[in-house]
């Protein structure tokens, strides 16, 4: 079996891999499915461990869909003279960019707004010459130019929607962006490709213990309902803001602390914003980031304690006005809530202190071993998930035998190899699929060179070409793939997550939803009762977070969205 074949997730796939779960034993069993647990499950299966990853939800279900999509290397922390944080993470950014993922990872201008002669763009200059320096130095700033210094004009030549009165200059800089929940799904499929046994829908219940030893996980399939144990010869815990839940299964606290900080971005449509690159401004609080999103803008983020659902975090009106204020104080024309048309709130899994506010927790990692056989990471940024799930499969092969190093800074991530001959040919390739060019880059840019996959399937059957209902960018043929290809089970999976059709369209989706079901139904075995509960599921969730944008705080916000229950309902205990 090649390795494109070995990475299919389909309903099949699952099947089979529920199958092994129960009767193999793995040398790592992963808990979580976001970009830390695939990427640990990339890391041990790459250095030829048997490994199984479990998912509660989908891939990227939490934190990991939810971010603000950049991958950086946190030009912010320098201020806090954190160097080793920013090296590592200008390795990791070109590392993605160039290796690992460029079909994924693309380079991103941003200005930064001067607002004091002299001593700001001195102040500021200094530290954005020693991102440079440290990215050039480190042999990581490939296909990212250095910054240049801009006088007002200048930058409103780039920016037309700043206010004059807003800035006295600026510096231009390059970071990068991701769609972080196609990145997710991507470290999952190369996991697999390597031999690793994926499954979502699969939450872990307890730990498996032998005395003081962790030797495996119970999991309940939250599709079927029943439960089952996975043996295990070291267990992965990789749950980010679910990390502290580990202490009710061994009864005693795991070794750190995280704590939950909220981060509240909106989606706009391009056109309310004039700009060619992103904006990063200071607030009292944080940094506030304008960043261009394909024919779209995100604007983000807050920054706040969040002690309440966290599957679900609600953005209230509250955090949505925080966020209009402070960009609308440098626009020309303000952004209206007529404006916004999707909402989105994660939550940033950050090392706890003792009093310190979120916003000045560690950005760091940590890894522990609460008990034996159990490893436990957490903390940490999306840029630098590789280097933490090299961490802690380091710790886990102290207890496997004959472990190479791990290996992922050199492993391409499935769609990378071929991604830039192709680009370079895609009039060709479109001329030869009988598709636009348009359509072939919209696929090659979040399927990198799997493009032929989903151009073999509209081959097949022609119906599959044609756009979504209410969402023209897609194509009905991502949809089925999604579910043939992705692990895509419910349709807020696909609208959501496989595709950005829930916040990137007014609706939030609600016109394509229809259209949608059709499609998966067949792929998935729906029959009528299944669909039609699919529809009614996702058409309440959107009406819940809609209803939790509009209360004044976090509980009313999180009443409001708890009011949709999951479509995945654990059976009763």
């Amino acid at each position: 079996m090649s390795r494109f074949a070995a990475s299919q997730l389909g309903p099949e796939q699952r099947t089979a891999a529920l199958q092994r779960l129960r009767t193999e034993t793995f040398d790592v069993v992963v808990i979580g499915g976001g970009v830390t647990g695939a990427g640990a499950a990339l890391d041990a299966a790459s250095r030829g461990l048997s490994v199984a990853l479990i998912e509660a939800r989908d891939y990227a279900a939490g934190t990991s869909s939810r971010s603000s999509k950049l991958i950086h290397g946190g030009l912010r922390y320098l201020e806090q003279l954190n160097f080793s944080l920013v090296r590592e993470a200008l390795e990791e950014r070109g590392r993605l960019l160039t290796t690992l993922a460029p079909h994924l990872v693309r380079p991103t201008p941003f200005l930064l707004p001067l607002n004091h002669h002299g001593w700001q763009r001195l102040y500021y200059g200094a530290g954005v010459a020693l991102y440079d320096t440290l990215g050039s130095i480190l042999g990581t700033a490939r296909g990212v130019p250095r910054h240049k210094h801009l006088s007002r004009t200048g930058a409103r030549r780039l920016f037309p929607s700043l206010r004059r009165d807003a800035l006295v200059g600026a510096i231009r800089y390059y970071d990068g962006h991701v769609d972080d929940a196609r990145f997710v799904l991507t470290l999952a499929r190369t996991a697999a490709s390597y031999g690793a046994v994926t499954a979502t829908s699969t939450r872990v219940v307890d730990l498996l213990r032998n005395a003081r030893e962790v030797v495996g996980v119970r999991v309940r399939d939250l599709e079927g309902h029943d439960e089952f144990e996975v043996k295990a010869r070291t267990v992965v815990a990789a749950t980010g803001v679910w990390s502290d839940d580990l202490s009710e299964m061994l009864h005693e606290r795991p070794g750190l602390r995280v704590r939950a900080s909220k981060g509240v971005h909106l989606v706009v449509p391009r056109s309310v914003i004039s700009g060619d690159v992103g904006l990063i401004l200071r607030t009292e609080k944080s940094v506030l980031f304008v960043i261009p999103w394909g024919g779209h803008w995100i604007i983000g983020t807050t920054d706040t304690d969040w002690n309440l659902d966290r599957s679900h975090p609600a953005a209230s009106s509250v955090d949505i006005d925080y966020l209009l204020d402070h960009v609308n104080a440098v626009l020309e024309r303000p952004i209206t809530h007529e404006d916004i048309e999707g909402v989105y709130a994660g939550l940033r899994p950050l090392l706890a202190g003792e009093d310190e506010s979120s916003s000045k927790l560690s950005r760091e990692h940590a890894v522990v071993e609460p008990m034996l056989g159990l490893m436990l990471v957490a903390g940490g940024k999306y840029t630098t998930y590789r280097v933490m799930a090299a961490d802690v499969i380091n710790k886990a092969a102290h207890r496997l035998r004959d472990v190479p190093p791990s290996r992922t800074q050199d492993v391409p991530l499935i769609g990378a190899d071929g991604f830039t001959a192709m680009w370079a040919n895609r009039a060709d390739l479109a001329r030869r699929h009988g598709v636009t060019v348009g359509a072939v880059e919209h696929l090659l840019e979040r399927y990198g060179s799997l493009t032929t996959e989903l151009l073999a399937g509209i081959e097949e059957n022609p119906r599959l070409g044609r756009p979504v209902v209410g969402a023209p960018e897609y194509l009905a043929a991502e949809i089925a793939y999604a579910a043939s290809h992705e692990g895509a089970l419910h349709l807020d999976d696909v609208l959501t997550r496989r595709t950005r059709i829930s916040i990137e369209t007014a609706h939030r989706g609600m016109e394509s939803v229809e259209d949608v079901a059709d499609v998966l139904a067949p792929v998935l075995g729906w029959d009528a009762a299944t669909r039609r509960r699919e529809v009614e599921h996702y058409r309440a969730r959107v009406q819940a977070e809609r209803e939790s944008q509009r209360m004044p705080d976090d509980l009313t916000a999180d009443a409001a969205r708890l009011g949709a229950p999951d479509v995945r309902k654990p059976a009763a205990s």
